[in-house]
């Protein structure tokens, strides 16, 4: 394989995490779904950003067209609007050079010349694991032949700028020239039920549920959200929910390509989709995948009689964080701030102050300080207080404290375990800022009192005054003159300090 194939087109046996850069990120993560072992991926290939950029770089129009989009706010939608719409027509009209054409051909030769495929864009800033571009590119089902192929590539080119992805770009500060767009080329699956998987509940954030939806046919109705699945909630190697739907529409490959919707027939509206012995495994084969890339996903499946398919897979990025732990225990983590009602996001100077304070150990996540209070849960005397403090001071913290009691086997309790905190020396949950004294020590003498002196307020109004006096006078000669002193009265008391 030469150098120049390497640029255009890229197999995904070559594709892994690193990668993204040539062939965004819906490309690199089929590149590392196909190295998992267990994981069915339809085969294929990628064409690569070095592409894109090459024929839609070199249309001087459209780099006056980005030009002008690079200075309209996200505000204005209709500029938004029409500017990115003479950007996707420019680039749909775009050459493809012949060195494309070819590498194109030969590997949709290496995946049978005849065969149907996916044709999907893959950007370089989507399916990133701190922000979600998902939907906001086109992708294109049940495609045949190289100049197909070809033709639907630009249209995925073109969809980068669409308006709903320039405003999302524009609000979240992406420069549009600094985003690539790759194409994935995809040996195409005709299942006989598709759907989506998130291995944490995306609603309570819970890591320990699989949260699996499916319907029949390709996923394509359910992923767009026009028609509604079946939904089998598993936890621990079993099915614990289940939600039939009455399934309205199916999503069938077109003879002429494309998709078709056709309406279910009668008997199959409201059976499974999926056995609970199916949805189980399923579970499994989404645990194996978030066990590889290292966080929670949403996962695109699809079955083929008893086999499944991944066909994608990304970061959930709207779960909140929790603090890291590798000690394999379970853990009940109590806001912090919450207790003191400040129930937004610190800065990291609070964070850091808040922490110098504490006599308590606190854990950090999502810009909020968290108390563990598994060890006082472990005992009765400890529950009974953590209980009673929680409860009286904010009801539906003690509703989610008795939820989470309810859960068995997930607090240890052993009232005789050596080394247990017990409710009566122990803070019962560490939130204030300088808290009690940690269990086991005296309470600290209080500090002797301090003579309020006014006359120390006025002394340090005239010495800040002083000192930015001098600090006049030393820069006068390096910038100029000084700044006006405003008219008026001047402030005779000191400012806050924030």
């Amino acid at each position: 394989m030469g150098a120049t194939e390497l640029r255009y087109v890229i197999d995904f046996a070559h594709i892994d995490a690193a990668n993204v850069a040539e062939v965004g990120g819906k490309g690199a993560a089929l590149g590392e779904l196909a190295r998992i072992d267990g994981v069915r991926v339809p085969n294929g290939f990628c064409v690569t950003t070095d592409a894109f950029r090459r024929m839609v770089g070199a249309v001087p129009p459209i780099g006056a067209l980005l030009d002008r989009l690079a200075r309209v706010a996200a505000e204005d939608r209709a500029a938004i609007r029409a500017l990115s719409a003479e950007v996707r027509r420019a680039v749909e009209d775009v050459a493809v050079h012949d060195a494309l054409a070819a590498q194109v051909g030969e590997a949709l030769t290496r995946l049978g010349a005849d065969g149907a495929c996916a044709v999907r864009s893959s950007a370089t800033a989507e399916d990133l694991p701190t922000a979600s571009f998902a939907g906001q590119q086109d992708s294109y089902l049940n495609v045949t032949g190289p100049d197909a192929v070809l033709r639907h590539v630009r249209l995925c080119w073109a969809s980068l700028f669409t308006e709903r992805a320039v405003t999302y770009r524009v609000r979240n500060g992406f420069d549009h020239r600094g985003i690539g767009m790759a194409v994935v080329v995809q040996r195409m699956v005709f299942p006989d039920a598709a759907g989506t998987m998130f291995t944490a509940d995306p609603v309570t954030s819970n890591r320990g549920t699989v949260t699996v939806e499916a319907g029949w046919g390709l996923g394509e109705a359910l992923v767009s959200g026009r028609v509604c699945g079946d939904v089998y909630t598993v936890r621990d190697g079993r099915v614990v929910s289940t939600a039939i739907a009455d399934k309205t529409l199916v999503a069938l490959a077109s003879p002429g390509g494309g998709v078709q919707e056709a309406p279910v027939e009668p008997e199959l509206r409201t059976r499974p989709a999926l056995t609970a012995a199916q949805a189980v495994r399923l579970a499994r084969l989404g645990r194996s995948v978030e066990a590889h890339f290292g966080r929670p996903q949403d996962i695109e499946w699809c079955r083929v009689g008893d086999d499944f398919h991944v066909v994608q897979s990304r970061p959930i990025t709207t779960l909140f964080p929790i603090p890291p732990s590798e000690d394999g225990e379970n853990h009940v983590y109590v806001s912090v701030g919450h207790q003191q009602m400040m129930t937004d996001a610190m800065k990291p100077l609070g964070l850091s102050f808040w922490q110098m304070t504490t006599p308590r150990r606190m854990h950090e996540a999502g810009g909020r300080l968290f108390v563990d209070v598994a060890p006082l849960l472990a005992t009765s005397a400890g529950r009974a207080g953590l209980m009673e403090a929680l409860g009286g001071s904010d009801p539906l913290l003690g509703d989610a404290m008795r939820t989470v009691l309810d859960r068995d086997g997930f607090v240890r309790t052993d009232d005789d375990a050596p080394g247990t905190p017990d409710a009566s020396t122990s803070p019962p949950t560490g939130t204030a800022p300088a808290g009690e004294p940690p269990a086991g020590t005296a309470p600290a003498a209080p500090p002797a009192p301090v003579d309020a002196d006014p006359a120390l307020v006025h002394e340090l109004i005239r010495a800040g005054e002083a000192s930015v006096a001098t600090l006049r006078s030393r820069i006068r000669d390096l910038s100029g003159p000084p700044t006006p002193t405003p008219a008026g009265p001047r402030c005779s008391s000191p400012s806050p300090a924030w």
